[in-house]
């Protein structure tokens, strides 16, 4: 057991958490979540030991042994294997079949392994490092953005590792999907405060969302009836008859400090802006050929590819097989050797690159690069788009240069925000955005009415919102007319087909067709049945909060009355409210214990339909 006791950790004033304390239990696999900057990698340099906390105490059992995945880059062997093996226990030291199965698995061929480490690029050599992580088998992986560099399938292989990992870990990740499929806990940092809870990462925000839309209430109840108090003391204060309940009323403030108002968090909130939508085809590419020689192979031979309006297509594949390189072209980045890619006059194109980085000026401020966008770009445009990615005031100020990776990453997706578009073409998008703000991206291009041509290797936005893909498997560029799931079913990756390990979901390796058909009927019929039982339970928790605002608006409104009452001496109308208000309390704390019944009812439905769902994909 891991446990960790009144920790406290701060750089100047900025004080990351205090006074935490958690325990990790044998076999928890844990999430660590919270937002960009609030402290997830320095509680994993906590408990590696290279920093020390300002307080608090962290233990470990006896002989237990910690793996920490860095991004230092440091190798002493001559070949990607020999290196690999360097993880290999004492006792397993020949077994060099461990270190191959697990190069094997994040993206190294058989071709590689007498290759050194100098050779592959800054992505591959990350991979290394967690691979060697890997073999070394440690009681504790602390993951740090483990799926950094890493390509779809190797996300995958990595998931079925973690998913059969026998010890414990703390894995970090800006990839929702990938966390909630190998952890069992979720640890999150909040509000300086970190808290552990069983479960995935959905049920820890509900959970956390719902304590604070409770704590809120009783804030302002309890601010409500202070104000009551505070009228009563200062009405009352100098007369005899009154002034035991006087002071017992002061006393009662005395005691009880107010509760402080939770302080809003920054969210990430925006939509892309659209042109209109000129036609059924917006873009069309015939015979793409190219390679970065000029000469054979080609990266893409012989490509074609039409892009309609309603069209979210996903690209898909390995790294290094041309993914980024067939955006460039369609966006008019690089020219094809062969081939014509012909665009509808009225198209108007947002482009987010990888190396589009490169392309902001690193002396400029966030809003002189926003304002250089477009000529028609004002001063108030750019500091309310500023405002929507979380640059408010003097910090759209600030020079490009001091920016995070994350940070630009906001700057250029804002700048797709000065233009209105009909067509969005991005390259991992996700790279640098935390979890939040990747789902507030996944949410303005759920919304967004243009087309869509998207490279990622989250699973989550290839559900979402492709229904169309343009995958690079098997050394060719194919296009497949259907969803992601679709393509799980029918195809799968080349890689995972003759891996008995591979549980593929619906994958027609493991199920026939006719099962698959009935599992998706299955799944239709339970997704009917919560609709069904969920509208009306919604329909009645919504109709208790409407009450309860009414009531408690009327309760307010009295209040104030009361106030002007007294000051003209109205007793008639002191009584009338008085009594109404005594009557409105009680219906409030009924309505708010209905409340309270109905939220359980919902939630033990909720979670009584994500079992059933669960049991079936499960299959």
């Amino acid at each position: 057991m891991i446990k960790v006791e009144n920790l406290t950790k701060a750089y100047g004033e900025q004080v990351l958490f205090s006074d935490v304390n958690f325990m990790i239990n044998p076999g928890e696999r844990v999430g660590l979540v919270g937002r960009n900057g609030h402290g997830k990698t320095t509680l994993l340099r906590l408990l590696s030991g290279e920093e020390l906390p300002d307080r608090g105490t962290i233990s470990f059992p006896k002989n237990y042994s910690l793996g920490y995945l860095t991004q230092h880059l440091q190798f002493s062997h001559p070949t990607i294997l020999e290196e690999a093996c360097l993880g290999l226990p004492a006792d397993q030291k020949y077994e060099t079949w461990r270190a191959e199965k697990i190069l094997l698995g994040l993206g190294f061929t058989k071709a590689d392994f007498n290759r050194p480490p100098a050779e592959f690029s800054g992505g591959f050599q990350v991979r290394l490092n967690l691979a060697k992580l890997l073999i070394a088998a440690p009681n504790l992986l602390l993951l740090d953005e483990p799926t950094n560099y890493l390509d779809i399938t190797s996300i995958r292989w990595l998931a079925r590792f973690l998913q059969s990992w026998p010890h414990e870990f703390i894995l970090i990740t800006h990839d929702r999907n990938f966390m909630d499929q190998v952890i069992t806990h979720t640890l999150g940092i909040h509000r300086q405060k970190i808290r552990k809870m069983a479960g995935n990462t959905a049920k820890y925000y509900a959970q956390l969302a719902k304590e604070e839309e409770i704590y809120e209430k009783t804030r302002i109840n309890e601010e409500r009836k202070r104000q009551e108090i505070e009228r009563f003391i200062n009405r009352f204060r100098y007369k005899a008859t009154l002034s035991s309940r006087v002071q017992s009323r002061v006393k009662m403030l005395a005691k009880k400090e107010p509760l402080a108002k939770l302080a809003p968090l920054e969210e990430l909130e925006f939509s892309f802006p659209e042109a209109t939508m000129p036609g059924k085809i917006i873009l069309q590419a015939q015979g793409l050929t190219f390679s970065y020689t000029g000469k054979p192979p080609y990266l893409i031979k012989d490509f074609n590819l039409t892009v309609e309006k309603n069209d979210r297509i996903g690209i898909i594949g390995k790294n290094g097989k041309g993914k980024t390189t067939l955006l460039r072209l369609l966006a008019g980045d690089l020219l094809p050797q062969q081939g014509t890619i012909t665009r509808h006059p009225e198209l108007k194109m947002g482009y987010f690159g990888q190396t589009n980085n490169e392309r902001l000026d690193q002396e400029k401020t966030i809003l002189e690069e926003l304002i250089s966008t477009s000529p028609d770009c004002t001063l108030q445009q750019a500091r309310k788009i500023s405002g929507a990615f979380m640059f408010s005031g003097d910090q759209a100020l600030k020079k490009i240069r001091v920016l995070s990776g994350g940070e630009k990453s906001r700057v250029l997706l804002g700048k797709l925000l000065v233009n209105p578009s009909n067509l969005l073409l991005l390259d991992e998008p996700t790279n640098h955005l935390d979890m939040e703000s990747g789902d507030s991206l996944l949410e303005a291009l759920d919304a967004y009415h243009g087309a869509l041509l998207i490279v990622t290797h989250n699973e989550m936005f290839l559900h979402a919102l492709a229904n169309k893909l343009i995958i690079f498997d098997q050394d060719k560029v194919t296009v497949f007319h259907g969803s992601y799931q679709r393509f799980l079913e029918e195809i799968g990756w080349e890689a995972e087909r003759e891996d008995p390990a591979v549980n593929q979901k619906g994958s027609p390796t493991n199920q026939p067709v006719n099962q698959r058909k009935a599992l998706r009927r299955e799944k239709a019929a339970i997704i009917t049945r919560k609709s069904m039982v969920l509208r009306p339970l919604e329909a009645t928790l919504a109709q208790l909060e409407k009450a309860i605002t009414l009531r408690e608006n009327e309760l307010q409104a009295n209040n104030e009355q009361l106030v002007a009452a007294s000051t003209t001496g109205d007793s008639d109308t002191i009584a009338r409210l008085a009594k109404r208000n005594a009557e409105l309390n009680v219906e409030i704390e009924q309505l708010y214990t209905d409340l309270v019944k109905q939220t359980e009812e919902y939630e033990q439905a909720v979670r009584r339909f994500e079992e059933e769902l669960k049991q079936v994909d499960s299959v």
